[in-house]
């Protein structure tokens, strides 16, 4: 774990920069080399592509806004199996960077253990899902032209320099599935920044802008994609909810007359009006989303015949933002990757324990909540089951 997993927050300013920027406007954060130094380097990218096949589109070079073809930088080989894959080829790989394309790939959070505890920690921070993507240039050619994203952007520079032109938007909070497209862009930017190594970039999404290493060096960064949480959403996961109304079960009364009709819809509207007067709507809303919030991939090899009661071997939780909730008879109810588990009182220190979201020795767990070992794998055997928790030696 790096000091930057842990900072994010703080430096782009905590509950002040969610308050005054976050979906408002860009802001940066500046830096430096040493606020980054052991999240990322040159040697863990290199390592990366040595030892991953990665294929388009979640490896992939772009240049001037188009896709460089695979031929370009790999070849095809077919095992004996007949299976086909690309490998890199080095040399080509190195041309076509030279020559001004952005080597790209997607979603490395799932590839490097401390990318991976930086997007854990801005999932916790902004309750929503984040994909973090790795970029690396060269020259100063554009690798996507300029362009717009539909979600929020949090960048961090890791090496070198990279400038960000920045145009604003032209619609207001454009979505992948809309109704209109954005206009284009003014020709001026009305920001021309310089990031360099520890700079951190929040960026709404539609803000048109273009990026380039443009400054002589090359430049690594991270580019943290936030998932969405619109108007859009919480009409379907309302629509979701009010199944458990007769009413709206009903089919729709297409052949009815037209005070049936009416009835119908003035039923319908009277449960929304209802809803959206709730002080609390947008709270379980929330909460919802939290606790449906899909697991992290974490398997717990070599145990797939239950967990063992070694008090040494570590246990934590792979999701980002679970509930725990003590129900009126004292028991523990856990919500997490969109499952209950109901666990008796004695169990709840253990469940607040692993809360941190840090990992800790089922000896340690079974201490806390005065149970045995065997007792505390047990319960640790129940989450793993329901994956959201994992174990390991060094968990």
């Amino acid at each position: 774990m790096t000091t930057e997993t842990l900072s994010v927050a703080q430096r782009l300013g905590g509950d002040k920069f969610l308050a005054q920027a976050f979906g408002r406007s860009y802001y940066v954060a500046r830096g430096d080399a040493a606020s980054v130094a052991g999240l990322v380097s040159w040697d863990d990218l290199n390592a990366i592509l040595t030892h991953h096949r990665l294929e388009a589109p979640r490896f992939r070079l772009a240049l001037d806004g188009e896709p460089v073809p695979a031929f370009r930088y790999s070849r095809p080989v077919v095992t004996r199996r007949s299976t086909t894959w690309q490998r890199l080829q080095t040399s080509s790989l190195h041309e076509q960077l030279a020559d001004g394309a952005t080597l790209v790939i997607d979603a490395v959070d799932e590839l490097h253990p401390g990318v991976g505890l930086l997007a854990k920690h801005l999932e916790n921070w902004l309750r929503t899902a984040v994909q973090v993507n790795l970029y690396g240039s060269w020259t100063g050619t554009e690798g996507f032209g300029t362009h717009w994203d539909d979600h929020d952007v949090i960048v961090v520079q890791l090496d070198g320099t990279k400038r960000w032109k920045l145009y604003g938007p032209t619609r207001t909070a454009p979505m992948n599935r809309d109704v209109a497209a954005p206009e284009q862009p003014p020709e001026q930017p009305i920001a021309d920044l310089v990031l360099s190594a520890g700079d951190v970039l929040y960026l709404p999404r539609g803000w048109w802008h273009a990026v380039a290493a443009s400054e002589g060096q090359y430049s690594l960064h991270l580019t943290c994609g936030l998932q969405t949480t619109t108007g859009a959403d919480l009409i379907t996961w309302l629509s979701e909810t009010l199944r458990g109304h007769e009413i709206v079960r009903t089919d729709v009364p297409r052949f009815g007359t037209e005070s049936e009709q009416r009835e119908f819809l003035d039923q319908i509207a009277k449960l929304l009006v209802d809803e959206l007067a709730s002080s609390d709507l947008i709270t379980r809303f929330g909460l919802t989303r939290d606790a449906t919030e899909p697991a992290r991939l974490a398997p717990s090899l070599p145990y797939v015949n239950g967990i063992p009661p070694q008090q040494q071997l570590r246990a934590r939780l792979v999701v980002a933002r679970p509930h725990l909730v003590t129900m009126p008879d004292g028991t523990a109810q856990l919500i997490a990757g969109g499952e209950e588990w109901t666990f008796s009182a004695k169990a709840l220190p253990l469940l607040q324990l692993l809360l941190d979201g840090s990992s800790h020795s089922l000896g340690e767990l079974a201490a806390v909540a005065g149970l045995s070992v065997e007792q505390a794998a047990g319960v640790v055997n129940e989450l793993v089951s329901g994956q959201v928790a994992a174990v390991g030696a060094t968990s």
